[in-house]
């Protein structure tokens, strides 16, 4: 996955986005604790923390799927809750894990979806740029969606977000339920769309390495707050405090581990030896205890 062009927050763009001490309760349990933020026209902004962090449920504010309990969501100036849902949602594009393509309709009658619901009939040519943004082919318009791939299913709901041409594209676990190599293709794709149509993104993830190298700014949420707001780089070099580092520290042990697991193995090659046995945390589980 290639790093992201722009590696800080950009704070010279005006605001296009604005939560202003937004909360969001069900009952007795807060989802969302005081959010006081604003983000950059032009930003690509990664959301992460663990589940139940309040992430995907502060996304959701800001395209009225959910409705704040107590402050403001303000989208280019306007709260979001004074304007009518349809209205707002076309210039905001949805990308979700679930995809929720119709399968009845074809891979064009899908990306066309938003425009034909706000009165528009997309011409046969904006759906071949869509699919041509997204990297597939003209002809995949008439295809089905129980003839693609995961990865193609999800490039198709990219271009259909993209069909009203938005001003702010969001993501929700985007990638959650691809393999490896789609998912990390998808990303590269995705913040070249970002770049090239000069969009503003907010994409949640659980994936901290996924959010270092596509966002030029992470907050990370915990319990409904947001506790640390920064820049990739100053998250490597350790800032942003203990559960932003506990994020961080998961794809660097990992990177660690590999490396030590590489250098092993060249040592091995060159000294003719076996691979070193292995540890308790690599040994496969024995007498029936199966993984979960």
């Amino acid at each position: 996955m290639a790093v992201s062009s722009s590696q800080s927050p950009n704070h010279e763009q005006p605001p296009l986005i604005r939560f202003a001490q937004v909360e969001r309760h069900y009952g007795s349990v807060t989802a969302v604790a005081g959010v006081d933020t604003a983000i950059a026209k032009g930003s690509f902004v990664a959301l992460v923390g663990a589940s139940g962090s309040g992430k995907s449920t502060l996304l959701k504010m800001i395209n009225a799927l959910e409705v704040p309990s107590r402050g403001q969501v303000e989208f280019a100036g306007e709260d979001v809750t004074t304007l009518a849902p349809p209205a707002l949602r076309r210039r905001i594009g949805y990308v979700f894990q679930g995809i929720g393509l119709f399968p009845h309709m074809s891979v064009g009658e899908n990306i066309a979806i938003g425009p034909r619901l706000g009165g528009e009939n997309l011409p046969a040519a904006r759906v071949a740029e869509l699919l041509e943004l997204v990297e597939l082919e003209a002809e995949m318009a008439t295809r089905m969606p129980d003839e693609l791939s995961g990865g193609q299913r999800q490039r198709i709901g990219v271009a259909r977000a993209l069909a009203n041409a938005p001003q702010l594209l969001l993501m929700d676990e985007p990638f959650g339920a691809l393999d490896p190599i789609t998912r990390d293709a998808l990303g590269n794709s995705v913040r070249h769309l970002h770049d090239r149509l000069g969009l503003t993104t907010i994409m949640v993830t659980h994936d901290m390495a996924e959010a270092l190298l596509l966002a030029d700014r992470v907050l990370v949420m915990d319990s409904g707050k947001v506790v640390a707001d920064e820049a990739p780089r100053a998250l490597l070099r350790g800032e942003g405090g203990g559960i932003a580092q506990g994020l961080v520290a998961v794809p660097r042990e990992q990177a660690e581990r590999l490396a030590v697991m590489k250098e092993a193995g060249d040592s091995g090659a060159e000294n003719g030896a076996e691979r070193p046995a292995e540890t308790s945390r690599d040994a496969p589980v024995q007498n029936g205890d199966q993984a979960r």
